[in-house]
């Protein structure tokens, strides 16, 4: 298997998805771990998750993409460790100097006043209401937020705002705030995805290594939708010559737990992403990595991957068509077509603080 400068041994990575720590793209020089000369014997010591605070001045991220359904969007946390080796947000972690391979999913950024500063943004007069896009960067129920609990935060300044979101994710810890979902689901506030890369769970483990296993996602799904809250299956990404086959399957499995609606997204791999999933095919499934690199190259004209707008998330060509004909009349069969009903933005309402002077109308 090809090894990078930075190559952690599997022995001390256990549940993580990266086999690497290189440097990101824009650090001048590169750091190679090397003996200290001493004749000691020394233990190497396994991976731990470590966490870091920031105080963000500001938290509402707008952006312009043509190719997206929505033009804002939050993240509690920096990383994400669940550690999915596919990940496009990866590239992301060099903007801090730290490495998108490993450190993205052991050295993690929360950002413990995002409610507060989230609070004085949408009471701001130039605020203009529309739906908040969660997850779309880094995952708000990772782990780490099981003892922080900033996402939960956020989610209620939303619910006390009335103020329509959307959240994707592949944590199950979504469950615990079906109290605030629900409740803002009855006002037509929120919409949610589910991710399901593969029903394999021994691929699930190797591919998303602290994500919960696709059974449990499945009950998740149908709890939410027991709950009222409108739910959408996400197959992505589907990946060519490893889980294309499964396309058929995960959309029967999310119907059957309550989903209503469905879409996909092919693999991606930008910057970082690419060595970083090469060396995870090295390592797990050495056999299928140039039929899966063949089909990425095809699909984006001869390179693994093209960042153009409407061309990055799934692609062109023939394999491309041919995955989404197969989408399509799969969700149409199950009648997942549909799509979710729109979101409520007449709602929105700043609530009042204390000391505020009430209307007398």
């Amino acid at each position: 298997m090809t090894r990078t400068d930075r190559y952690v041994f599997p022995e001390l990575r256990r549940g993580r998805g990266a086999p690497s720590r290189d440097s990101g793209r824009f650090e001048r020089f590169r750091r190679v771990d090397e003996a200290d000369g001493w004749d000691l014997p020394e233990e190497e010591q396994a991976l731990r998750t470590e966490v870091s605070e920031e105080r963000p001045r500001s938290l509402i991220n707008y952006i312009t993409s043509p190719d997206l359904s929505f033009d804002r969007t939050i993240n509690p946390y920096r990383g994400c460790e669940h550690g999915c080796i596919y990940c496009f947000a990866r590239p992301s972690h060099a903007w801090l100097g730290l490495s998108p391979g490993l450190d993205f999913e052991t050295k993690l950024v929360a950002r413990p006043d995002a409610a507060k500063v989230l609070d004085s943004e949408l009471r701001a007069r130039r605020y203009r209401v529309a739906p908040i896009a969660i997850g779309t960067n880094t995952d708000p129920y990772q782990p780490v937020e099981r003892d922080r609990g900033i996402m939960r935060d956020c989610l209620s300044v939303l619910h006390a705002f009335r103020h329509p979101v959307m959240i994707a994710t592949k944590g199950t810890l979504f469950e615990r705030d079906i109290d605030i979902l629900s409740d803002m689901a009855s006002q037509n506030l929120v919409r949610v995805g589910i991710t399901i890369t593969t029903l394999d769970a021994e691929l699930n483990r190797r591919m998303e290594p602290r994500v919960p296993s696709p059974a449990r996602r499945l009950a998740t799904i149908r709890r939410l939708s027991e709950a009222g809250i409108p739910v959408r299956v996400m197959v992505s990404p589907i990946v060519p010559g490893l889980t294309d086959s499964e396309i058929e399957p995960i959309l029967t499995a999310a119907r059957d737990a309550g989903a209503t609606a469905a879409t996909w997204a092919m693999l991606r791999l930008p910057l970082e992403v690419a060595p970083l999933w090469e060396a995870w095919m090295d390592e797990h499934y050495p056999e299928r990595k140039s039929r899966i690199l063949s089909k990425l190259r095809e699909m984006h004209g001869g390179k693994v991957y093209d960042s153009q707008f409407f061309k990055r998330v799934r692609g062109e060509g023939a394999y491309a068509a041919l995955i989404a004909q197969r989408f399509t009349k799969a969700r149409r069969r199950l009648g997942l077509d549909g799509g979710l009903p729109e979101l409520n933005c007449a709602a929105f309402q700043p609530p009042p603080r204390a000391g505020d002077q009430l209307s007398l109308f």
